[in-house]
């Protein structure tokens, strides 16, 4: 059965390539595009897709014939926070699947839309790239074995938001794992903020914004005479695009709202 599928933010660097990834995977059928930036636009001109002819919509609303069922199964969201709020409210309230890219939800977005998806189902990623996921992974069952850990994640200069998802949520996951880390010794700071920011059970993160980066991680943990460093790095945006197209092929079968990749890679 073929996959129809539809990209928010489809004008953008991400939804662009999402939607050139998407056109080319097999079992899945680009059919739609959403970009107010793009509106009344043929696709293939917004994202380079050929073969495609179809405009680009300025709202989600032309995905929904007139009998009010939806023409599209999943909808992709690369766009920024305020926007993915509505997409994917929109898609709850019209029984249509969501994937989502865009970072920046809270504790009460994820409470409110865990409700809200009772027709259809909801992945929330901070991260694609399968290898940060797992890095994640192995960042959470190394924490209760060291004594510190922090986080240090480098993106691109024009990334706006600092720390990263990916960043809060290693750090979120290593504090679950465990709460057992020494005190901070430092009792100044010479310059404000050395140290970065303080995150959960005090696990320190610090963010780089760098021309010429992409998206990076490290996370250092320590104990006794040893450290272990896990890395991953993202050198180009095609990385993620392989978590996007099987978080698409799995997202009708994990009900209600799932965050993050693990259950889509069966972690």
């Amino acid at each position: 059965m073929t996959i129809r599928v539809g990209v928010f933010g489809a004008g953008g660097r991400m939804g662009s390539m999402v939607a050139a990834t998407l056109a080319d995977a097999d079992g899945i059928a680009f059919v739609a595009a959403a970009d107010p930036s793009f509106e009344g636009i043929n696709v293939g001109e917004v994202t380079g897709v050929a073969g495609h002819d179809f405009p680009v919509s300025s709202t989600g609303g032309p995905l929904i014939d007139g009998n009010g069922r939806p023409l599209v199964d999943v909808m992709v969201d690369f766009t920024h926070p305020d926007a993915a709020r509505q997409n994917v409210t929109f898609c709850a309230e019209n029984g249509i699947h969501a994937v989502v890219g865009t970072s920046g939800f809270t504790e009460a977005d994820y409470e409110g839309l865990s409700a809200a998806f009772d027709r259809s189902n909801c992945i929330i990623a901070p991260n694609f790239a399968i290898g940060a996921v797992l890095m994640m992974r192995f960042a959470e069952l190394a924490a209760p074995y060291f004594d510190s850990g922090e986080i240090i994640e480098l993106h691109h200069d024009h990334k706006v938001d600092a720390p990263s998802g990916t960043a809060v949520s290693t750090a979120e996951r290593m504090a679950k794992a465990s709460s057992d880390w020494i005190t901070d010794p430092t009792q100044s700071e010479t310059i404000a903020n050395a140290r970065g920011a303080e995150g959960p059970a005090g696990i320190r993160l610090h963010s780089v914004r760098m021309r010429g980066m992409v998206a990076h991680q490290e996370v250092v943990l320590g104990a006794m005479g040893q450290t272990l460093t896990l890395r991953h790095d993202s050198y180009d945006r095609s990385s993620f695009m392989p978590g996007v197209v099987l978080a698409v092929q799995r997202v009708a079968s994990l009900p209600g709202l799932t965050i993050g990749l693990d259950k889509v890679l069966d972690l």
